[in-house]
């Protein structure tokens, strides 16, 4: 009963990645999205963890399974496998690195490859409250993010600027793309499911209905 209830807290779920090198505060930033705080022990994540969350997106209830992987080389074939079916991502860089910045080729064709055909992006450029120290410049992610047709903010871990935006943001296009009818939540694969809330939509009572003198087919 427990486990029903919770299915129909939400409309629907969307599987999440965040991706980028290391150093440049992945599992931080998901820390401060899902505890609203700054997680100041953070060490390198080794292969894959794991938080989820419950965010309102325009009146729909949208829970996020979100994947946080290593951004070691050691660990890109293990991480790799986690991308299968994944609606969103965050790919991060730190604005102070430019190291992180050069890497988002790659990250950005792995994505693309191995996850959902129409897995939405936002490039976030973390460590914002470096801003002394910045190799990045915003313009120059701007332009990046243009051209390669990706949203794009930058955010802070410590201070949580924009942090939640950029989950929102990106959860706000998947819903848009659910709209149009581009992603279906019903094929296999999409990082999409319909949780309680939508299911019980679907299952309307018109649908339930004996049919109608004009609908019965005898």
């Amino acid at each position: 009963m427990a486990q029903t209830a919770m299915s129909e807290t939400y409309d629907f779920l969307f599987k999440f990645l965040v991706i980028g090198n290391a150093g440049t505060g992945k599992s931080c930033l998901l820390h401060q999205f899902i505890e609203k705080k700054f997680k100041d022990d953070s060490n390198h994540t080794i292969g894959v963890e794991f938080g989820s969350k419950i965010i309102n997106v325009g009146g729909k209830y949208v829970k996020l399974q979100i994947w946080d992987t290593a951004g070691q080389e050691r660990f890109r074939s293990v991480t790799r496998s986690y991308y299968r079916g994944a609606a969103g991502a965050l790919l991060v860089y730190d604005i102070t690195s430019r190291e992180t910045y050069n890497a988002l080729t790659n990250w950005l064709t792995d994505a693309r490859m191995l996850a959902s055909q129409n897995i939405v992006i936002i490039l976030c450029g973390n460590k914002k409250d470096l801003d002394a120290d910045r190799e990045v410049t915003f313009l120059e992610a701007s332009r990046f993010a243009q051209e390669n047709e990706l949203m794009f903010l930058e955010t802070s871990a410590l201070t949580g600027e924009n942090v939640e935006e950029a989950f929102m943001q990106c959860a706000k296009k998947i819903l848009n793309k659910i709209a149009s009818g581009e992603l279906d939540p019903e094929r296999m694969g999409s990082g999409i499911q319909y949780g309680g809330a939508a299911l019980r939509q679907l299952r309307s009572p018109r649908r339930t209905q004996a049919p109608s003198a004009q609908e019965c087919g005898c």
